[in-house]
């Protein structure tokens, strides 16, 4: 009785499943190196350094120059009225004309046309003559009415004497008419020049002109005698023409 009792209580257990051996795994395959792939990003790594390096050390190397910020007429100077001081990059091929130079520059003529926003440098200006052959330069002082309003230098005009008297109308080559029909005198209505707009002294922009307004003009030597003449009667009026039709006095 005592043995069947035994083997009854152990046919009640489950079985325990035997456990696998621990240690036994498979073998880890070695990594593989890329060279190739490590000097590359080493390479870009530099190449960054290099390009940080070479920023700062621009960016350090500024100098400040001259801007001209209103026309500049052939002939014309820069002062501290049409012009500014801007940062460049220091370049020793570029003849930049530094600020601290500009008093210097104040001497020298525009050997052409500078424009609003240029970077001057030496080689636009001189101290010789700048008058292109043939023209001269005649100073003119108008009033209200007498010129357009949006006038400015660089533009180019017909000279008109409004004298009702019609002294010194006249237009000749040599400059000796007095008004008379000869055959270089101007007929009424006929401007008695064309001229280029050489400097303005009044800077406005306004849209109605008022005032009196100086100009220095810029024509032809042969024209020269008469806008002279008609000038200091106070009989000089101005308006734009298309440069197409400008003539010879640009």
């Amino acid at each position: 009785m005592k043995i069947q009792e035994r083997t009854g209580a152990g046919a009640g257990r489950a079985a325990v499943p035997a456990q696998a051996p621990v240690g036994d795994r498979l073998p880890t395959p070695p990594r593989e190196r890329k060279p190739a792939l490590a000097a590359l990003a080493v390479l870009l790594i530099l190449l960054g350094a290099l390009g940080a390096t070479t920023l700062v050390l621009r960016a350090g190397n500024r100098i400040e120059v001259v801007k001209v910020t209103q026309p500049i007429q052939v002939g014309q100077s820069v002062n501290s009225s049409n012009s500014t001081s801007v940062m460049v990059a220091a370049d020793s091929s570029i003849d930049y004309v530094r600020w601290d130079q500009l008093g210097a520059l104040k001497d020298y003529k525009a050997r052409t046309t500078i424009y609003p926003g240029t970077v001057v440098v030496g080689q636009m200006f001189t101290k010789g003559d700048v008058l292109p052959a043939g023209k001269a330069v005649v100073g003119v002082s108008l009033k209200d009415g007498q010129y357009p309003a949006d006038i400015q230098a660089g533009d180019t005009v017909a000279v008109y004497n409004v004298d009702s008297g019609g002294s010194g109308s006249g237009k000749t080559g040599t400059g000796a008419g007095t008004g008379s029909s000869s055959s270089g005198s101007a007929s009424s209505g006929e401007p008695i020049a064309t001229a280029k707009v050489g400097y303005k002294k009044d800077g406005g922009d306004a849209t109605i002109s008022s005032g009196n307004l100086s100009l220095t003009l810029i024509v032809d030597r042969a024209d020269a005698a008469a806008v002279t003449r008609a000038a200091s009667n106070g009989a000089v009026a101005v308006v734009h023409v298309s440069d197409s039709s400008s003539g010879s006095g640009n």
